[in-house]
């Protein structure tokens, strides 16, 4: 009995055990409800904190102007209208570009319903030529300390040096263009046509004294400060005011296919990869069925005429880059004691020095480049050339023609036939007069498969 009254009272104790196990797990439970809830709350607010910060976002354009980075910033301008952006901030550092690139660029500002702020930074930066007219469209023009814009003489991409009227009409075209913005800005138009018709180029400090732009600020956090509650004048009279306080700032990165195509549009990479692509091709035409040479010469050469095809051409310079190539092959197959071939290299490197009409030296193929390749390419071109020509010759020369002129040994007394060991191998020959036996000979010609020989 005393037994069974134990086994009897110990699940009681279990029982109130497991009460009160439920009950602490019932109270943590809600307390964690109350923390996770209260985590949530937090978490909900400040991801509306974040939401309400107003938006701004940012370019950098460190880079030539041309159809590449025309694109990148049409792109962040749409981009830009489509968040709701409260403005775009170009961060700019460019010598300049092409001037048809540059109207493209100042189209897309001024259609903007983002107001966009150009910003010349950071300090050793510039926006000369080409980017000068970026910054006087924008809404606001802002420099940090260090920095200059200017030098935006027009220069004629197509070669050739014009007459004084067509540069007169392309100046008086250039500096229309520029005042067309510059007086909606309430800028000073008379400062910005100097840097035009002058190429006068300013410092900052020179440029907000003579109302070309707006700020000078040393850095991002103090330029946003600066602009918090500017009122800016668009293009069509309406006032906008800017609220930049505490912005959360994001910055339009390049997409994989402008990386690539800013790659291709530099002439020095596309010159190497068109020479280099020539080359694999003929590696390919001269060891027929390797396939790859061929596909990677070919997409080589492709690359490299898409890359240079978004800049301005000569075709002087392209006849002068045919002409290079003929005087090569003619040295190759006539000889030239060498005269051609440096006429032809000559022709290379002045054909790719003024290849790309540039209006600023970095569009252009740098001289150490376009030198280095013309010796190389002159050189590799000559002597293949030259090994071809030579191979084809060979073959014109099979079996039995192919022993002209080769020595032989007589194996035995030629009276006037007997047999004759040519390059190892045995033959049927006669003389014009005895030959003893082991007598050295050169053979002369043949009448089918008996070979004609005579003494050495």
């Amino acid at each position: 009995m005393f037994i069974g009254r134990i086994k009897r009272r110990q699940p009681m104790r279990q029982r109130r055990g497991s009460w009160a196990s439920l009950v602490f797990v019932v109270a943590l439970g809600c307390g964690a409800v109350g923390v996770g809830g209260s985590l949530g709350e937090f978490g909900a607010r400040a991801e509306q904190a974040t939401q309400q910060k107003p938006v701004v976002e940012k370019l950098v354009l460190n880079d030539t102007i041309q159809p590449v980075s025309s694109g990148e910033l049409k792109r962040a301008i749409d981009k830009a209208n489509a968040d709701g952006a409260e403005v775009l901030i170009v961060e700019l550092n460019t010598p300049g570009g092409l001037l048809d690139s540059t109207r493209e660029m100042v189209g897309a500002m001024l259609s903007s319903r983002v107001p966009v702020v150009v910003y010349v930074a950071p300090s050793g930066a510039r926006a000369g030529s080409a980017g000068f007219f970026l910054l006087e469209a924008s809404d606001v023009a802002a420099m940090a300390p260090g920095t200059n814009a200017g030098a935006a003489h027009p220069v004629m991409e197509l070669g050739g040096q014009p007459d004084a009227v067509m540069s007169q009409k392309i100046e008086n075209d250039t500096e229309a263009f520029l005042r067309s913005f510059t007086a909606k800005r309430g800028r000073n138009a008379e400062a910005a046509e100097a840097a035009v018709h002058s190429s006068h180029s300013y410092t900052a400090e020179e440029a907000l004294d003579q109302h070309l732009i707006d700020l000078i600020e040393p850095s991002e956090g103090q330029l946003l400060a600066a602009l918090d509650g500017r009122t800016v004048t668009r293009m069509d009279g309406a006032k906008a005011t800017l609220h930049t306080s505490g912005a959360r700032v994001v910055e339009v990165e390049p997409t994989l296919r402008e990386e690539l195509l800013g790659w291709l549009v530099d002439p020095d990479i596309a010159i190497l990869l068109g020479i280099g692509g020539m080359l694999l091709i003929y590696l390919e035409f001269n060891t027929p069925g390797t396939v790859v040479p061929g596909a990677l010469g070919t997409l080589m050469v492709l690359l490299a005429v898409f890359g240079l095809g978004l800049l301005p051409i000569r075709f002087t310079a392209v006849l002068l880059l045919v002409a290079a190539l003929g005087l090569m092959v003619l040295e190759a197959k006539f000889g030239g004691h060498g005269v051609l071939a440096i006429a032809g290299i000559v022709c290379l490197a002045f054909g790719m020095l003024t290849l790309v009409a540039a209006p600023v030296p970095e569009l252009g193929i740098s001289p150490a480049v376009a030198i280095g390749v013309s010796l190389a390419f002159g050189a590799i071109t000559v002597m293949l050339v030259r090994l071809a020509f030579k191979a084809r010759q060979m073959k014109s020369r099979l079996g039995v023609d192919a022993l002209m002129g080769a020595r032989a040994t007589a194996m035995e007394e030629l009276t006037p036939e007997g047999h004759v060991l040519v390059e190892g191998e045995i033959w049927r020959a006669t003389a014009a007069e005895r030959m003893e036996k082991g007598a050295e000979l050169r053979v002369t010609g043949h009448e089918a498969y008996l070979l004609r020989v005579e003494r050495v």
